[in-house]
């Protein structure tokens, strides 16, 4: 008990201070107020006090003076300190120490006279009340005790029961029994009781008994009985007792206690007169007993769902059924009522919810409302309670509502009257009633109607002060929701207005809190009661049934089934039938159709099932190979478009979901922006567009919507209202936008991890074709000023939201639109003038009032040295324009209007059409034609204003700071490759805008340069596109070589779309003795040969792809060719190469993937039937060729021709001398410049000397490269494959390498021995076969070129550097690799000081534009002249035996004979080209990869080759590759001042002119046996 230690300090300073602390110690103990826990601490005080003494530390009168004084501080303090001594009485007396005892019996006697006898016999023992002398002897004490025990608990009262009188029990009943109605009151009928009592000797308890008995008949009269009972009765137990006795009798099998029992127990504990706990233990069953059963009802419950789920074998569903009858009869006895419950239910009728709610309190949950007439009556509570709100909130208008009549009970509930009261009684009594809220439909609704009214005065309130009540209050709504109003749905069958009253209050919540709603609903509501259970496993069997037999057909039936089933349980239905869909796409049609009869909340719910499904954790996006999107992703967003199109869902969720996942980083949901977006607003985004709609698509919106898709959508009106609603009233428009951009490059580098780069283009491009769709369904559904006010400046993109350009520039773009235009509306009302001219003045000004602040943004955006090259305003201009603005597309509206007239006629001649069918669809007809006229004709008008301003604008758009070269370069890098790619209307764009800027003739701008770059370099470009990206880049490069075609096909179109152009302008600065400036305008034949170049390019590029074996290389390579096979190839040879090299693929590819192998298959077919529009070569361009016989394949398509492969198509001669003049009479116009040509190459001859010198060394370096080159291949051959088509190519190219060098010694000695005599003969020689070939070929005498190389020597120390330049630059002979430093420096020398013995611009361009290693630079009259400057001995030669020759044939045959084998000699050499292209063109290839030229003595047999080359051929090549060897040893080694090595080509072909030229005869009968071996 001592918990209170006393300091020893006080003991010993007693009498100074201890006392005094001891003292004011109890008073503070006795001041506290902690319940009860003051006694304690007063006790542990005095008891410490009293030990003191006992232990004889203190003495006695000290501590009896301080008890005393003790005694007044409480009242019971004497009871305290008797409890002290009755402690202490059993310690000591437990001690052996009799000193401590005696002193404990003297303080106990000395405290006789402050604390009374009475309580010290109480508690002390006996002996020690005898050794104080309190009693006198213990023994006889007690024995008394005993007695008085055992007379008060177990002697009983008894009763003589005879002398009661019956008589006394009737006039009792007949008393009771009386009429009420008077004036008799409890209080006269009590003093008749006490009488009747008293005269007859009744029993009280049974008079009580009696008087409940006749209550309980006449349970009306509540107030009489109710106040006689409680001034009759003097205990309340002894009634509880009664009463339970009577519950007791009702307690066996078959027993039914009466409800007037109920009713009167109720009453008494509503009025307090017995205790519910006292009552309790006497009702049956035990609380143990309800909860077991209510175990027992969940399990079955559980049990029953299994087997519903379970598929049952017929033998296991009779076995089941047997049990099931056993069962029904064991429950046949009737187990005796639950007591419990029916209390309850009488305690809720006369309005005692008190005491109802500690009953319910002890049962399991929504265990006791689970029995309807309990939830009835609670129900009936909840009337009572919410009536009067109700009529002044909750009634609609016009409504009467039926009246309820009030408890005449003042004790309870009290109506509320304001929403405040709903939370003191009526909350509760909902959350009690539960699910079981459905037994009463009237008062689901009225709730329902109540949190309406809620919502109203919610959404006004805006006091800060009620608004704190308020959220409460909203919280109390949402709970009901949760807990009472949708289980209560559940359980309701089909009851399709609740559902709607219920969408009535949940659309006035916002999304989020509608959605934790239906969370809740689905995932945990079902679980919660055995009912719940088995209505979740019955919906759920009749879905898989309704499923089961859904097809197009029944769609209505089945539907309507739907529609049933939804209105109690949708989230069941639903997360079923999504997971079907998931599992079979087929079925999203018929389930989209079979929603129809759906109630608004069933849609909603649809909507948040929906991306539960999306967001399912468990559900992996992508499929097993990691390549592809998930087939259950893609079937969900398909029918995420059709269901929110078709029906009136709120959106908001679903936009919500797909932005967060966007900043989360993870952009596989996007295909559902993507598809909602598309079947919303009707805007279909794909790269298969026919040529058809893309012009289309350039025109205005009705066109758009007419003509520029596959499906025809229709009605999209009020579903894309709805989706921008739904975009603006949440704020997501530019979110989502700006996400989406800067999401595209995070696919790449963020999101893909390790995802297979498949799956990366793909997201990729899913990524950016919905930003394209998105952006567009913004710019055409946003109004004017939502745009505005949406979209940032562009600076604040690009800089703030980091937003890529292209992108960008893409969002702003309608904005200038909407701006320009309604400024040009603001100045036309302000100055009314109709004339056209002032109207585009206007116009103009509206543009630079709008585009002035755009300028000085994007100066923002580029490093400032970007600006000396373009001005922002040209930057702005290309990204701010878009085909709208450059061209009507008038076929379209054409061919739109005429499909409309067309719908006229079919209709007018359809007479199965009601007549008012007919005509309300010749008026809509006829008002979208007005609408299409009305466009075209708005869209011609804004078209030549925009081109009026461009006009205008056009000369400051490029300056002349840096080279053409650069500026083009920027104008690509910054302008043309984003946003060619970006979609196939810019594309389309990109291409018309170069055009354009052609045709306005901009300054400065290079038309050549831009597209020589275009077409020049594509290998890079496309290898880092994505697979749309290469079918917008395809469909770029179709449109520009349209164009290019155009110019190419006819040369008045050339003349008057190009001639006199600045962009086919190439301004030189003299570097020769005029001194001048001079403009040199490339004329059609070179035009012609650089679009041959082009397309020699193309296939260069191509064929590259296709070889790497790289999967996105020949992907996206076989999608641009067949993107650009309307204009390419042109050329028979170059598509043959093509052909080959696809055939190759499909090989391959086949069996590997087969994707690539179905686009190599339709590319070739289509390239197949495109090849009756191929033409060769020489029909392409023009083609100069010197002499007949003397010019071998090599000479036309060596490293040295303009225009031609740098190693393919090697061809054998295609006409003969007389062919040859007849071209140069066609091309007369190119004579000055071949000539011009020729001289500058001997120029160069002359200036660099050392030939002798150069060409012994040429020769030793040669050897060795030889020698290293033989044992390379030897090497091969010994590590080649077993194949048979290794074998062969080594044996062929073991064959060429052995002719060449036997037969190369000999010349090359011939060559060393010359003397300088000779050659000085040999110049000679040359000049006059250059005179004869002027004079024969075009009738005018050669320019001489004497004077030139006298002036060119007297300034050549002076302009060394230059001269040396441009002898490389002339020199047909393919230059080393090179830096790329020096390259570039010597491209912008050329722009600026170029040589002007150049006559064709063409020379510039090719170089400017080729790789070091491209030898396809030079024209081809210049490369012919070059030749025989540099072979005129062995030229002159050829050219005697071939006037020999001619004689002998002229003697011996006719003329027409003649002419007649020639064209079968040219027809015979087409057909070597085709059989020699392809092997030249895998040695290029190979040339090029190795970056070496010294791999020329042997040509590797292309793959595509397959069949063998016939003997003749074999032997025809064999001289070939001889020829050129020869040619090697003569040809004198020239070097330019970069110090690079000339090659010996010239020689080579030399040399071989003369050995083809010995056999003159020969070569005709190889001819005659090649074609009889063909």
């Amino acid at each position: 008990m001592a918990t209170l230690i006393l300091p020893g300090e006080w003991i010993k300073n007693w009498e100074k201070s201890g006392k005094h602390e001891f003292v004011q110690l109890c008073k503070d103990l006795t001041e506290k107020t902690d319940h009860g826990s003051e006694v304690r601490d007063i006790q542990a005080a005095l008891y410490e006090l009293c030990w003191q003494v006992v232990q004889g530390n203190l003495k006695l009168d000290l501590a009896t003076c301080v008890l005393g004084e003790m005694m007044e501080l409480r009242d019971d303090m004497p009871s305290i300190l008797a409890d002290v001594f009755s402690i202490l009485d059993l310690e000591t007396s437990a001690l052996e120490e009799k000193v401590k005892r005696e002193h404990y019996t003297s303080l106990v006697g000395a405290c006789l006279f402050f604390v009374p006898e009475v309580i010290l016999k109480e508690r002390l023992d006996p002996e020690t009340l005898e050794s104080l002398g309190l009693i006198k002897q213990a023994h006889q004490f007690n024995q008394k005790i005993v007695k008085i025990k055992t007379k008060l608990f177990y002697k009983q009262q008894k009763f003589n029961l005879l002398r009661e009188e019956n008589e006394g029990y009737a006039k009792l009943i007949t008393e009771l029994g009386q009429d009420l109605s008077g004036s008799i009151t409890s209080h006269l009928v009590l003093e008749s009781i006490k009488s009747l009592i008293g005269c007859f000797n009744l029993d009280p308890n049974r008079v009580l008994d009696i008087i409940l008995e006749v209550y309980e008949s006449r349970s009306d009269q509540d107030e009489f009985f109710l106040s006689l009972i409680k001034s009759y009765m003097c205990e309340p137990l002894t009634l509880c007792h009664i009463l339970g006795f009577k519950f007791k009798f009702y307690q066996e099998p078959n027993e039914e206690t009466p409800k007037s029992l109920y009713h009167i127990a109720a009453a008494l504990l509503h009025h307090n007169l017995i205790e519910l706990e006292d009552l309790y233990v006497h009702l049956m069953p035990v609380d143990a007993t309800i909860v077991e059963e209510h175990k027992r009802d969940i399990t079955e419950a559980k049990q029953i769902a299994r087997k519903l789920v379970m598929v049952v074998l017929p033998s296991e569903k009779s076995e089941d059924k047997d049990k099931e009858k056993e069962k029904e009869e064991e429950k046949n006895d009737k187990p005796p009522d639950n007591q419990k419950l029916g209390l309850l239910e009488a305690l809720l009728r006369i309005g005692d919810w008190h005491h109802a709610q500690s009953i319910m309190d002890q049962m399991p949950s929504f265990y006791a409302t689970s029995h309807k007439a309990i939830a009835l009556a609670l129900c009936q509570l909840v009337h009572l309670t919410v009536d009067p709100l109700y009529r002044r909130s909750g009634l609609p208008k016009g409504a009467k509502g039926r009246v309820i009549h009030p408890l005449r009970n003042k004790r309870a509930p009290r109506p509320a009257e304001n929403f405040e009261d709903l939370r003191r009684d009526t909350f509760s009594m909902m959350c009690y009633l539960g699910p079981h809220l459905s037994h009463d439909a009237i008062l689901f609704a009225k709730i329902v109607r109540l949190g309406k009214g809620f919502m109203k005065e919610y959404q006004s309130e805006n006091r800060p002060d009620a608004r704190e009540k308020m959220e409460t209050l909203l919280s109390c709504f949402l709970c009901i929701a949760d807990q009472v109003l949708l289980p209560s749905l559940s359980l309701m069958e089909c009851n399709a207005c609740m559902s709607e009253e219920v969408w009535g209050l949940f659309k006035l919540f916002p999304y989020q809190h509608r959605y934790r709603l239906y969370g809740q609903w689905k995932n945990e509501t079902y679980t919660s009661h055995p009912l719940l259970v088995k209505v979740k496993a019955t919906t759920v069997e009749r879905a898989k049934y309704i499923m089961k037999r859904l097809t197009k057909e029944n769609v209505k039936q089945s539907g309507r089934q739907i529609g049933k089933l939804s209105h109690s349980n949708p989230t069941i239905l639903f997360d079923y039938m999504l997971s079907q869909i998931q599992w079979y796409d087929n079925l999203i049609v018929p389930v989209v159709d079979s929603l129809k009869y759906l109630t608004s909340l069933n849609y909603d719910v649809l909507a948040y099932c929906i991306i539960e499904a999306l967001a399912n954790p468990e559900k992996e996006k992508m499929k097993h190979d990691d390549t592809t999107i998930s087939s259950w992703l893609q079937s969900l967003a398909s029918l995420c478009g059709a269901v929110f199109r078709k029906y009136p869902i709120e959106l908001a969720g679903l936009l919500q979901y797909v932005t967060n996942q966007l900043k989360a980083g993870k952009s596989f949901d996007l295909l559902i922006l993507k598809e909602v977006v598309q079947k919303m607003a009707g805007i279909e985004i794909t790269d298969e567009m026919t040529s058809e709609q893309l012009e289309a698509m350039t025109g205005g919106e009705q066109l758009k919507a007419e003509g520029g898709y596959f499906g025809q959508i229709r009605n999209t009106k009020k579903s894309s209202q709805r989706l921008k609603d739904a975009l603006l009233d949440h704020e997501l428009a530019l979110p989502l936008c700006l996400l989406m951009a800067q999401q595209r490059n995070g696919v790449v580098f963020l999101e893909s991890g390790e995802k297979h780069l498949k799956l990366v283009g793909h997201l990729y491009d899913q990524c950016h074709d919905t930003l394209v769709q998105f952006g567009g369904f913004l710019a055409s559904n946003l109004s004017t000023e939502d745009y505005i006010k949406r979209v940032p400046s562009i600076d604040i993109l690009c800089n703030k939201f980091h937003t890529p350009h292209d992108a960008a520039f893409f969002l702003s773009r309608p904005m200038y639109a909407h701006q320009i235009l309604s400024k040009y509306d603001e100045l036309k009302k302000a100055e009314k003038g109709n004339r056209q001219q002032q109207k585009v003045h206007k116009y103009v000004a509206a543009c630079e009032t709008v585009m002035t602040p755009v300028h000085e943004a994007v100066m923002s955006l580029h490093p400032a040295r970007v600006w000396d090259d373009i001005r922002p305003q040209f930057y702005a201009t290309f990204w701010s324009l878009t085909m709208y603005d450059l061209a009507v597309p008038h076929s379209a509206y054409d061919r739109e209007v005429n499909k409309l007239k067309v719908q006229i006629k079919a209709i007018e001649d359809n007479s199965e059409i009601p007549m008012n069918k007919k005509k309300k669809e010749k008026e809509r007809c006829t008002a979208l034609q007005e609408k299409l006229q009305e466009e075209e004709k708005k869209q011609l008008e804004h078209v030549q204003r925009v081109l009026h301003r461009l006009k205008l604008e056009k000369d400051n758009w490029l300056l002349a700071k840096s080279t053409k070269n650069e500026t083009i370069t920027k104008f690509l890098q910054l302008c043309l490759f984003p946003r060619c790619i970006f979609s196939s209307i810019d594309a389309v764009y990109c291409a018309r805008f170069v055009e354009l800027v052609h045709q306005q003739k901009t300054p400065n701008f290079c038309t050549l340069l831009c597209y020589d770059r275009v077409f020049s370099a594509i290998i890079y470009t496309v290898a880092s596109c994505t697979e749309n990206e290469s079918h917008r880049y395809g469909r770029f490069l179709c449109c520009m070589l349209e164009t290019v075609t155009r110019w190419h096909s006819d040369r008045a179109i050339y003349e008057k779309e190009c001639v006199n152009y600045p962009g086919f302008l190439t301004i030189f600065r003299a570097t020769g003795f005029d001194g001048g400036n001079k403009a040199d305008q490339l004329d059609y034949e070179n035009f012609r040969h650089v679009v041959h170049k082009w397309h020699y390019m193309l296939t260069k590029a191509s064929v590259h792809c296709l070889e790497t074996g790289d999967y996105t290389h020949i992907r996206n390579i076989l999608i641009v060719l067949t993107k650009i096979l309307p204009c390419y190839p042109k050329v028979l040879n170059l598509g043959q190469a093509l052909e080959c090299r696809v055939h190759k693929i499909c090989l391959e590819e086949k069996d590997k993937r087969p994707d690539l192998y179905a686009l190599a298959m339709g590319y070739s077919g289509r390239l197949k039937s495109h090849k009756a529009h191929m033409v060769p070569e020489n029909e392409f361009h023009h083609k100069e060729q010197p002499a007949r016989s003397a010019t071998p394949a090599s000479l036309q398509n060596g490293p040295g021709s303009t225009g031609k492969p740098v190693s393919g198509t090697s061809k054998t001669d295609e006409g003969t001398s007389e062919d040859v003049d007849r071209g140069k009479d066609k091309a007369q116009g190119t004579t000055k410049p071949v000539n011009k040509a020729n001289s500058a190459a001997a120029k160069v001859t002359t200036s660099n000397g050392n030939g002798a010198l150069n060409s012994t060394k040429a020769v030793k370096e040669r050897d060795d490269k030889e020698k290293s080159g033989k044992e390379k291949k030897e090497k091969k051959e010994k590590t080649a494959g077993s194949t048979p088509e290794t074998k062969a190519e080594s044996r062929r190219e073991k064959l060429r390498d052995e002719r060449p060098g036997k037969e190369e010694r000999p010349a090359r000695e011939g060559k060393e021995k010359t003397p300088k005599a000779d050659r000085e003969k040999v110049k000679a020689e040359e000049k006059s076969s250059k005179d004869d070939k002027a004079k024969a070929g075009n009738g005018e005498p050669a320019e001489p070129s004497r004077e030139r190389d006298a002036t060119k020597e007297s300034k050549s120390k002076e302009k060394g550097e230059r001269s040396a330049v441009t002898a490389t630059i002339k020199s047909p002979i393919p230059r080393s690799e090179s830096a790329e430093s020096e390259r570039d420096h010597k491209r912008r020398k050329l722009d600026s000081h170029s040589s002007p013995s150049h006559s064709s611009s063409v020379k510039l361009i090719c170089h400017l534009h080729s790789s070091p290693q491209d030898n396809s630079n030079e024209p081809k009259d210049s490369t012919s002249k070059h030749h025989a400057n540099y072979n005129s001995v062995s030229r002159s030669k050829s050219r005697e035996r071939e006037t020999e020759k001619k004689e002998s044939d002229a003697s011996t045959q006719g003329r027409s004979k003649e002419k007649k084998e020639e064209k079968e000699r040219k027809e015979r050499k087409r057909d070597h080209l085709i059989n020699e292209r392809e092997p030249s063109l895998e040695s290029k290839r190979r040339k090029d990869e190795n970056g070496t030229n010294s791999s020329k003595n042997s040509k590797s047999e292309s793959p595509s080759c397959d069949s063998p080359l016939s003997t003749e051929k074999e032997k025809t090549k064999r001289s070939k590759s001889s020829s050129k060897e020869k040619t090697d040893s003569v040809k004198p080694e020239r070097t330019s001042s970069g110090g690079k090595k000339e090659s010996r080509h010239d020689k080579e072909k030399s040399e071989k002119k003369e050995k083809r030229d010995s056999s003159g005869k020969e070569e005709k009968k190889h001819h005659k046996s090649s074609d009889k071996h063909r």
